[in-house]
């Protein structure tokens, strides 16, 4: 059977600056990604692709706030469920179109995908990750004191939303992804990080008002689906240390101690490449197989070895 990779497509990457960010740009953005997709699968790949939300979660938020003396408001795991269907949609038909121009017959599906947290994690109790629009001190405080969220001020910037972004530790839908690819179909899922759900004590699904790390979730769907190759597409054509410094170094590779020894430098920004690092590195000390970070324009390349930064044992 062909090699497998896994792809996660940061949801940042489909918006390419603040004057493109309309369903038309985002879609055009996933046209030129679906490119370099397609390519790889042409050389004899088999592939599933992730994908972030984060901008277009905030987008539908501030829909909701704009509507609110109006319309319902969107529970957040709702909003999560509506950007993996949206984002799936154009990844999608832009994939399936590209590979019809290359000759080449695949059906490509989007799951709509849970992810199950633990109810007793601690981000619940503790919530960190910001989501939705600024906003004023007052028009903070009313939400808080209405709608029960947990507010922080950002960097004098004005207050926000802050969420939990518990671990992921199961995906629900992952026998049902395995068994797609094992019929050569282009598997899109785990979008945002999936819609994260709770399992009572009778074993019922509960969704959760949470965000997952989308570079998390993809990690660990990557090791159960045991691919050859785990690829979080990114902003930058390699990883650096040093970043922005006069001493700037990209790399080509690290192994695992040389991953962990940058951490423990912190080499690498909290809110931006640790969690993609931290990611791959645990993919690849679970399987043993090959992490790699770049861009989406050298996704095939990346994936045979032949740009990106390699994170290996």
């Amino acid at each position: 059977m062909e090699r497998l990779a896994l792809i996660a497509i940061g949801g940042n990457s489909l918006i390419s600056d603040e004057s493109h960010v309309t369903v038309k740009d985002q879609l055009s953005a996933c046209e030129n990604t679906a490119k370099y997709i397609a390519k790889l699968i042409q050389s004899g790949w088999r592939v599933v692709i992730t994908h972030g939300n984060g901008p277009q979660v905030g987008y539908i938020l501030r829909r909701a706030e704009i509507a609110s003396t109006e319309l319902h408001t969107v529970p957040l795991d709702s909003c999560v469920a509506d950007t993996e269907g949206a984002i799936g949609y154009q990844l999608q038909i832009s994939i399936l179109n590209e590979l019809n121009k290359l000759g080449i017959k695949r059906n490509v599906i989007s799951v709509v995908t849970e992810v199950e947290v633990d109810d007793r994690d601690p981000s619940f109790e503790n919530p960190t990750k910001p989501i939705g629009s600024f906003m004023a001190k007052e028009v903070a405080e009313e939400h808080r004191d209405k709608d029960g969220w947990h507010i922080i001020e950002d960097a004098g910037r004005g207050y926000r939303r802050v969420v939990p972004s518990p671990k992921p530790i199961d995906v629900v839908e992952k026998e049902t992804i395995k068994r797609l690819l094992e019929e050569d179909v282009v598997v899109i899922a785990a979008g945002g990080g999936g819609i994260p759900v709770v399992r009572d004590k009778s074993g019922a699904l509960h969704g959760k008002e949470a965000v997952i790390d989308k570079d998390l979730a993809s990690a660990l769907l990557a090791k159960y689906l045991n691919v050859d190759v785990f690829m979080i597409s990114t902003a930058v054509d390699k990883v650096c240390i040093d970043y922005k410094k006069p001493n700037e170094k990209k790399l080509d590779s690290m192994n695992l101690k040389e991953a962990e020894k940058y951490i423990a430098e912190k080499q690498f920004a909290p809110g931006s490449m640790l969690p993609k690092i931290n990611a791959v590195v645990d993919f690849v000390r679970t399987t043993g197989k090959i992490g790699v970070i770049s861009t989406p324009e050298n996704i095939k390349e990346a994936i045979l070895g032949e740009a990106g930064t390699r994170i290996t044992l």
